[in-house]
């Protein structure tokens, strides 16, 4: 996990919009088993349009999260 201000790539397997906040569903490598994170968009500081996003780490929205992104991907199962 990126505990700094650095930027990193991933693959957007999904996207959610879910009490008002838009979540990501990523993995780190395009094809195959891989690791996977729910990722929140945040307000740009810079306000210049760009995206930020944050790792999901609260439990119970992490779990509501994982259960819409299990809907969306009837194959997949998270958490």
């Amino acid at each position: 996990m990126l505990d700094t201000q650095e930027s990193a790539e991933f693959y957007v397997l999904e996207q959610t919009k879910l009490s008002g906040n838009q979540y990501l569903l990523v993995t780190d490598v395009p094809e195959g088993d891989g690791d996977a994170l729910i990722l929140r968009e945040l307000a740009s500081e810079s306000g210049k349009g760009e995206c930020v996003y944050e790792v999901v780490e609260d439990d119970r929205e992490l779990s509501a999260v994982a259960a819409v992104f299990e809907s969306l991907l009837d194959d997949t199962e998270l958490l």
